[in-house]
């Protein structure tokens, strides 16, 4: 696997911290390839049929497979260790990062040069769905703030990504971000130059970046809910010769004016929060959006036409990873949230003009000059348009 590429607020490992993250790596590898595909083993052999004996038919919800896997001691043992990898990847990167927040501290400072902007908010007020869950598992979650100018969460989300995905999301982390611009605004909308881009749900601005190297002329914004998620973000960015604005807000309601951006954006955001809230992100985003702008909302697809026992399998993290709307997000009809939020007409019309909506789906991964993809994958685009 290729090292993280380097910029001035990335952690660095010592001797033994790499050691023991090469660990996590190879322990994830082995649970991906060896040990999962004998729970599809587990079901196809046992655990259907003797649904079907009991039962007279096949199971035909994923409810239906959880209830009938869970008893298996063999299960139990795949989940049990998935959850313990997850576990021991954060607890390796939070030692690593304890050990030099002093000098990530000094190294923020450092790198302002004043390109962009970060506004916190000592008032902010938590959307409910994030107290008391550490989602992914992450220690402390995205609100997680343990020091004065904490940068610990932002720094835990950086490098504790690269890790889980060992190193698929790119260099940076910015694969989403990489591919909602190269393999969708420039393949099928060329001509599209926005001036004002928001991110909702930026994180520490991995996915925001390359719409600011995308469209140079245009003012990039970033919000989301954690400040030390934040602050990491800014300096990083200012580190890195990128002007955004990263500014504390609830994506459900910000302070921008109406019609303020032509182009707002997330990036596997819906399915982190409940379905009462994507609905309200929807309705912000047609509020947010100028005469002629596009919001898309990229995430994993829904639950629909899937395998009772592969959906199943993906519900997994609604369980047990702290993840608890990754399930009901893919349960949702989106395409009629953004209808009921002012989308009213549908993109794929030749009549549609405006306040259309769409879903489409765009591979993941930079496409190389060869017409190679680093990485295969596809992402599940929301698409409206004003």
């Amino acid at each position: 696997m290729k090292q993280q590429q380097q910029h001035g607020l990335l952690p660095t490992e010592n001797h033994d911290e790499l050691a023991r993250e090469n660990f996590v790596r190879a322990l994830k590898s082995h649970i991906a390839n060896e040990v999962t595909p004998g729970v599809r083993e587990l079901y196809s052999h046992r655990v259907a049929p003797k649904y079907q004996r009991e039962m007279g038919v096949p199971p035909r919800e994923r409810e239906a497979v959880r209830k009938a896997m869970e008893p298996e001691p063999y299960y139990q043992l795949w989940s049990s260790v998935r959850r313990a990898s997850q576990d021991l990847l954060w607890n390796v990167v939070a030692d690593s990062i304890a050990r030099q927040l002093d000098d990530l501290k000094a190294r923020a400072q450092r790198a302002e040069r004043g390109l962009g902007s970060l506004t916190l908010d000592p008032d902010f007020e938590l959307p409910w769905y994030f107290y008391g869950i550490d989602i992914h598992a992450m220690p402390g979650g995205y609100r997680g703030e343990y020091a004065p100018d904490d940068l610990t969460a932002g720094a835990l989300y950086d490098r504790g990504v690269y890790v889980y995905a060992m190193g698929q999301m790119g260099a940076l982390n910015d694969d989403y971000g990489q591919s909602v611009v190269n393999n969708f605004l420039r393949k099928d909308h060329p001509d599209f130059r926005p001036k004002r881009i928001l991110e909702l749900g930026c994180g520490v601005g991995n996915s925001t970046i390359p719409y600011a190297d995308a469209y140079p002329d245009a003012e990039v914004y970033g919000v989301d809910v954690g400040a030390a998620l934040l602050r990491y973000g800014h300096a990083r960015a200012e580190s890195m010769g990128r002007k955004v604005h990263f500014s504390q807000q609830n994506a459900e309601s910000t302070s921008f004016p109406s019609g303020h951006f032509d182009l707002v954006v997330s990036h596997i955001l819906l399915h982190e929060v409940p379905p009462d809230g994507v609905r309200a992100i929807l309705r912000e985003c047609h509020r947010l959006l100028a005469p002629g702008g596009m919001m898309i909302h990229a995430d994993f697809p829904g639950y629909v036409g899937l395998d009772p026992l592969v959906q199943f399998l993906i519900d997994w993290d609604t369980w047990n990873n702290n993840e608890p709307f990754w399930g009901p997000m893919r349960d949702m009809d989106l395409l009629q949230a953004a209808r009921d939020a002012g989308f009213t007409g549908d993109c794929t019309e030749l009549s549609c003009k405006r306040d259309c909506v769409e879903e489409v789906t765009t591979p993941t991964g930079r496409v190389l000059q060869s017409g190679e993809r680093r990485r295969s994958g596809s992402l599940s685009l929301l698409v409206g348009r004003r």
